[in-house]
């Protein structure tokens, strides 16, 4: 099994021959989906879902019906590889996955909320929770978590709690283009002020890198 961290929300994961890219979007270098056997995408936001990503590739895409509404209007050759999955639909990718939860997390209250489903991958019996834009538990127990820890739509507090809730073994960094580096930094000394007392490793990694 390998995961390495790509631009901002991006993860790309390998395991037993297939690999599976998660919310490639504008942050992310279209290199994070060579060779990908899928692509899967939580919600419609650029910073996740950027139409010229998913046509210079030719993995099947697998997303919520909000996504593939726009991926239908904005690069309709995609279409035919779409397949539409539901919140806590079970499918599989070339590794089983769990779509989990329904909404973005509130950006502001009178922001009309848009869908957003996560996904839980199963390595072989490692599970992988990618939540994209929402601090919703996965109600099971995993082995890693994508943490999302800078957003418009969250503090630090959150992050840790979520964290704290999911009860993830390992925790890597992802929706970090938002804050400077500094910024991460201080994210960082807090994420390992209390998760570490819990027995939670958190780590940051660069695009590229792997976990």
């Amino acid at each position: 099994m390998r995961i390495t961290k790509f631009g901002h929300a991006c993860v790309r994961i390998e395991h037993d021959g297939t690999t599976v890219v998660l919310d490639p979007g504008v942050f992310t270098d279209v290199g994070a989906l060579d060779g990908a056997d899928a692509v899967l995408i939580t919600h419609e936001h650029p910073d996740h879902y950027l139409p010229a990503h998913l046509l210079a590739s030719d993995a099947p895409v697998f997303t919520i019906e909000g996504v593939a509404a726009k991926v239908r209007e904005d690069a309709p050759a995609v279409a035919e590889r779409l397949t539409v999955v539901a919140p806590g639909e079970s499918f599989d990718v070339g590794v089983p996955v769990r779509a989990v939860g329904e909404l973005h997390a509130v950006i502001h209250p009178e922001y009309p909320r848009i869908t957003n489903s996560g996904y839980v991958l199963d390595l072989g019996g490692t599970k992988v929770y990618h939540p994209g834009d929402a601090l919703t538990e996965p109600g099971e127990v995993v082995d890693v978590l994508c943490c999302p820890v800078s957003a418009p739509w969250m503090k630090a507090s959150e992050a840790i709690e979520f964290a704290r809730a999911v009860k993830a073994p390992r925790n890597l960094a992802i929706h970090d283009r938002v804050y400077s580096e500094a910024g991460l930094g201080i994210v960082d000394t807090h994420m390992n002020a209390f998760l570490p007392k819990d027995g939670l490793e958190y780590v940051r990694r660069a695009d590229g890198e792997d976990l």
